[in-house]
């Protein structure tokens, strides 16, 4: 069961990092496996993944299958498993336009576009901590229940998912918005959707 797992895990780190949204040595993925954890390794790259970089840890963050040592932030995706039973997957990735705008100390939560509104609401920004800190958890996890995708200010930013198909595909939405609204900046700035407007989106849920 982990092999396959640890299968999908290559394939879509290596589709991220072929898209740009995990440069170099920096991120990690993993995918709940019942009361198990498939987490990429310390120190790994998730666009060049191989088995050797993904381990199995227990839910205290154990080391319980591989060589390596476990991403420093399991701690970030076992709270995140633990607070959502509908999360199955989790990507915590570097991505430029995202990390742009978390390193900015903004937030993306202005009800600019439909399908954002419709598949995040908002897009909120924790509080900066340490990488790996228990502050860091703290944090973040304030926004685990009632969002699949959160900012973490000058650092980057972690999705969640039924799967890792899911996943990816909430996060490589979320990068275009980013650079999208970015680049409204130079037009003069989004158009906001007045509240009816936001409500009817909502609706259609």
């Amino acid at each position: 069961m982990f092999e396959d797992v640890k299968n999908k895990l290559i394939e879509y780190g290596k589709i991220s990092g072929h898209n740009g949204l995990t440069p170099g040595i920096s991120g990690n993925m993993s995918c709940r496996c019942d009361d198990k954890i498939v987490i990429t390794s310390s120190g790994s790259a998730s666009g060049y993944l191989d088995l050797s970089d993904l381990v199995v840890v227990d839910f205290e963050g154990n080391l319980v299958e591989g060589d390596k040592k476990p991403s420093s932030e399991r701690f970030l995706h076992i709270e995140y498993y633990k607070q959502r039973s509908d999360i199955n997957s989790i990507l915590h990735f570097h991505s430029p336009y995202l990390t742009a705008f978390a390193s900015a100390g903004k937030d993306l939560s202005e009800p600019v576009s439909p399908e954002i509104i419709y598949c995040f609401g908002k897009i909120p920004l924790a509080k900066y901590a340490i990488p790996g800190s228990e502050e860091l958890v703290k944090n973040t996890s304030k926004y685990f229940k009632n969002h699949d995708m959160i900012l973490m200010a000058n650092h980057g930013v972690i999705a969640g998912g039924i799967d890792l198909k899911q996943t990816y595909l909430k996060l490589e939405l979320a990068e275009a918005y980013a650079k999208t609204i970015l680049f409204t900046k130079l037009l003069g700035g989004a158009k906001i959707l007045p509240d009816d407007e936001v409500e009817k989106i909502y609706n259609l849920k």
